[in-house]
């Protein structure tokens, strides 16, 4: 290991940001940035802070040839026991294989998200042509039917394929790792060069999803009696989110993938310790909101209304964790 590796690793195991270091030193973030990227060196003055704040040897820091031995951050200490094995490696290759097949498969699972948003469109469209008579209405309610459970199946092929050509990389969402040298130098390469592509798609998917109730009040107002139009406009809703969304999901899975090799942000050890217990809630409670949503719609047959459901249950769940999140914190 080199002094970049080093100080990512010992870093790591202190549970500290980059800006946590940096505070330390009294230097940049930007600092301790280009020394982990191997940019730069820091001086003799620097070297003898960081190992006197890591409790490491100058030696160790200066000599390539010395290894540590493996330390499991705090946070963790409660979830392992003595055997724990030495955290896994993830090399360049493996790094750059990971963000290439994040890239390929993000507009598969982003497409999936569209795909489940539009499902109920084209029921919600004919439902408000039941004027026309019993028949067209039966005719309708089925043909919107088919197309509903079509793209759901659709959705779900994509999704279980783009997971299957992820699944040697899961670790990096539950596992802290340790990463060869230059990786982290790369990734952070390749994320500074797509910031400005994640910026404008995470922007104009939400312009998209925040203009998408123009056309159901427009609309609403001028033909306000006329039933048709008001699900033809709640269908063009769902159009226009679905675009939005697929921006925004499509966006953040690649800015995610180089957060999880970076273990930054929502994928830190604080995070994926959090993440530990918070996994069975999530699976248990958004199996309940999707019964719950689809019972109440062909109960009610109220598909241009049901769609609320998920915005709310959106809103609900954050709460639910960040007290969840809070209790954990009091008790640990």
């Amino acid at each position: 290991m080199i002094l970049a590796d080093k100080i990512i690793n010992e870093r790591k195991k202190n549970g500290w940001s980059q800006e946590d270091l940096a505070e330390r030193l009294s230097v940049s973030r930007q600092s301790v940035s280009k020394w982990e990227s191997a940019q730069a060196v820091p001086d003799l003055q620097k070297i003898l802070k960081m190992a006197e704040i890591f409790g490491v040897s100058t030696d160790y820091l200066l000599k390539d040839e010395l290894e540590p031995e493996c330390v499991v951050p705090e946070e963790y200490e409660k979830n392992t026991d003595s055997d724990t094995q030495p955290f896994r490696t993830v090399t360049l290759h493996e790094a750059d294989e990971f963000l290439k097949i994040q890239s390929k498969t993000a507009p598969m699972t982003a497409l999936g998200v569209s795909l489940c948003i539009i499902s109920p469109a084209l029921l919600i469209f004919l439902t408000g042509f039941e004027k026309f008579g019993e028949r067209f209405e039966t005719i309708g309610a089925a043909i919107g039917l088919v197309t509903l459970f079509i793209l759901v199946a659709i959705a779900v092929f994509l999704f279980i394929t783009s997971s299957s050509k992820l699944k040697k990389f899961e670790f990096l969402e539950t596992e802290i790792f340790e990463t060869a040298y230059g990786v982290t130098g790369m990734v952070k390469e390749k994320q500074k060069e797509y910031a400005e592509t994640h910026t404008r798609r995470l922007a104009l998917g939400v312009i998209l999803c925040i203009l998408s109730v123009i056309p159901l009040i427009s609309l609403s107002i001028i033909f306000e009696d006329i039933e048709y139009v008001a699900t033809s406009s709640v269908s063009l809703l769902l159009l226009i989110v679905s675009v939005g969304v697929n921006l925004i999901v499509r966006t953040c899975i690649i800015e995610g993938g180089f957060q999880k090799l970076l273990q930054e942000n929502d994928y830190s050890a604080k995070e994926k310790k959090e993440k530990a217990y918070l996994s069975p809630l999530e699976t248990i409670y958004w199996t309940v909101v999707l019964a719950g949503y689809l019972a109440w719609s062909f109960i009610t047959n109220r598909w241009d209304f049901t769609w609320i459901v998920w915005p709310i249950a959106g809103v609900l769940y954050v709460v639910l964790a960040e007290i969840l999140k809070m209790l954990n914190q009091k008790n640990s």
